[in-house]
This record gives structure tokens, sequence and C-alpha cells, in this order.
């Protein structure tokens, strides 16, 4: 059985997607968390791991990567007894592709709300970040329109990234404004294995501590 750890933090979106693709292609993590408060992600060791000093990353016998959809897309590559998550068909990979970089853009205005605000910086969000976010899920919510998923008729690593992205962004839009992006997550709750089951823990620690930092 292959060893691969998973340097990570169950608050992180990303980190919960990488977790929930290794469980749905049977794959065992050994997980080692990074307590980002004690800035362990700037330790010598674990920027061997991953110079971005960021969460998560992988070590599969000494490859080391980071970014989860990189992590995601590799781990589907080597380890999973077929395709689905990841097609190989090149045209809908690229659509795959497409929505794990829209998935980037709808984590920009989470950075750069939480970090101010989990740092004591911040009370809260400046309208203009706020915007920037409801902008995003305005254009996710298009992308849904009479779709069950995002790509092709089954749920894949677009699905999966997005909506543990969705998930964190409940701590401050009301995903009710967006019908279509709500219908689709909770679709994934219930359709995707292990979803809501490894998500929920991880997101509701983080909503808990975002809305707790707002004034």
């Amino acid at each position: 059985m292959p060893t691969v750890t998973l340097y990570s933090l169950d608050v992180s979106p990303p980190v919960r997607a990488v977790i929930l693709t290794a469980k749905l292609i049977d794959l065992p993590l050994n997980n080692r968390d990074v307590n980002l408060i004690e800035r362990e992600q700037m330790s010598k060791e674990f920027k061997k791991v991953n110079p971005t000093s960021m969460v998560p990353a992988i070590d599969d016998n000494g490859f080391t990567l980071g970014d989860s959809h990189a992590i995601s897309c590799y781990l589907v590559g080597k380890y999973a007894k077929n395709d689905a998550l990841y097609p190989k068909d090149l045209q809908t990979r690229a659509r795959v592709d497409h929505f794990l970089h829209m998935d980037s853009m709808l984590f920009i205005p989470a950075k750069m709300s939480f970090k101010p605000l989990l740092l004591g910086l911040a009370n809260s969000i400046p309208e203009d970040t706020l915007q920037f976010w409801r902008d995003g899920y305005n254009r996710l919510n298009e992308a849904l329109e009479g779709k069950k998923w995002l790509v092709g008729d089954s749920y894949t690593l677009a699905d999966i990234t997005c909506a543990t992205t969705t998930a964190a962004a409940t701590a401050v839009l009301n995903i009710d404004d967006y019908p279509n992006v709500k219908a689709w997550f909770e679709r994934a709750e219930k359709e995707i294995p292990g979803f809501k089951e490894l998500n929920d823990t991880g997101n509701k620690k983080l909503v808990e501590m975002i809305r707790s930092k707002l004034a």
C-alpha cells in the first residue's frame, strides 16, 4: 500500500478537497497536521516539502508537491482505478481544468477576507472584496444553469474543489442568493460519497472562527 503523507489543517477548504479526493479513490493518507498559528509552515522542514509554505502539501515517497488542484490531479492520475474524477479525454479534461482555475479565483476573496480577520488585523470585510466574492458566485451560478454537475453527467474534481470552497464562502455569503449553486451544493452533500462527513467538521470550525471575528 502506498504511503502518501498529507500536510494538512482541517479548517482549510483546499485540504479537505484533497482528503475527499483520496477517499474517493480509496487512497489512505498519512495525515500530518501543520499548526499555522505556531507558524510550522515556515519551518525549514516544511519548506522542503512546499517552498510556498502553504497547506495542503504531500510527500509521496520522496516526491513532494503543493497546491490542492495539482495534488488532486496527481493522486487521481497515479492511484485511481479509473479516470472518472479527472477524465483523460482532452476536451472533457480541459473543462474540468477550467473549473479548477475558476475555483482558484473563487478562493482569492476568501483568502483576502479570512486572513486579516484571523490575525486580528480587521473586524470586517471591505465592500470591494465582498463584491469580488459575489461576482465569482454569480459566474458559478450562471455556469450551473441547467446542469447537475459542472462537467458532464457525474461529479469530477471540478465539483469537489468548488464545493469545498463554496462551503467556506457560507461564512459570509448567503447561498440562497445563488439558487443554482445552492441546488448543486446540496446535491454534492447528498451524492458525493463522504463529502458531507469529511467537509462538515472542518468547515463548521472555520465558519465559527470567521463569524466570531466579524463586528
